[in-house]
C-alpha cells in the first residue's frame, strides 16, 4: 500500500514523523535507494510512503515529490 504525506519532524536514528494526506501521523525511514543516491529528506517535503500489509503504523519513504 502506498500513500502520500508531508514530513513534519526529523527524529534520531534516520526516522521521520509524517502527516499523511488522510490526517493520521506515522513514522517512516528512508529506503536504501534514496540513501545510496544521497537524496535528502527535510521537514516540509512531500513524500511517497510504502506500508506493509502487516504494520500500517510504520513505513518506508520511497520518493520525494
Amino acid at each position: 500500500m502506498t500513500a502520500n504525506g508531508m514530513v513534519v519532524e526529523t527524529l534520531p536514528g534516520a526516522l521521520f514523523r509524517l502527516k499523511m494526506d488522510d490526517g493520521r501521523e506515522t513514522l517512516a525511514y528512508v529506503s536504501g535507494k534514496m540513501r545510496m543516491h544521497r537524496i535528502s529528506v527535510l521537514p516540509g517535503d512531500r513524500v511517497t510512503v510504502e506500508f506493509s500489509a502487516n504494520d500500517t503504523n510504520r513505513g518506508r519513504i520511497t520518493r520525494r515529490l
